[in-house]
């Protein structure tokens, strides 16, 4: 795993961009790292920023869709959720809807909130927002705690 990490580091904004979108699907894999890497070593905050959130977002999309398939049997043998995790995250979703998404963020419990998400088709258009606007808003947070520790 340490020499895919360095991989994606030596890729870039590339590699934020792939780091981030499996972080953001049902991957596990922390874009964190990969982000703070590509800090140090002078890359773009803004360009990182964006290629960070867009590929967080399309993994996000990834588990969306698999949710839309409808089928738990697939959701928990594919998407490596169980059955009470899903429950628990239909409830969440049943609860909140689309604004869910502002917490699919975080790890773990974010890919079982947008795979909820798209298996009660909540509105995309407004789940992809949202979804969005929590996984701006995170790596923001990182890099902006990033440049003022480097001032």
């Amino acid at each position: 795993m340490e020499s895919f990490v360095d991989f994606l580091i030596q890729a870039g904004p590339t590699g934020m961009f792939i780091a981030a979108f499996l972080a953001g699907s049902i991957f596990p894999f922390s874009s964190e790292v990969v982000m703070i890497a590509l800090l140090g070593a002078g890359a773009s905050p803004l360009g990182l920023l964006l290629w960070g959130t867009v590929g967080n977002i399309l993994g996000s999309v990834v588990n969306y869709s698999i949710g839309t398939l409808g089928k738990e049997e697939w959701i928990t043998r594919y998407a490596k959720v169980s059955p009470d995790k899903l429950r628990r995250g239909k409830v969440y979703v049943r609860h909140y809807g689309a604004w869910a998404g502002l917490l699919a963020w975080i790890p773990l419990l974010g890919s079982l909130v947008t795979v909820a998400m798209g298996y009660l088709r909540t509105n995309p258009y407004l789940s992809f927002f949202t979804i969005g606007l929590g996984k701006y808003i995170r790596y923001q947070l990182i890099v902006s705690t990033w440049m003022m520790t480097m001032d």
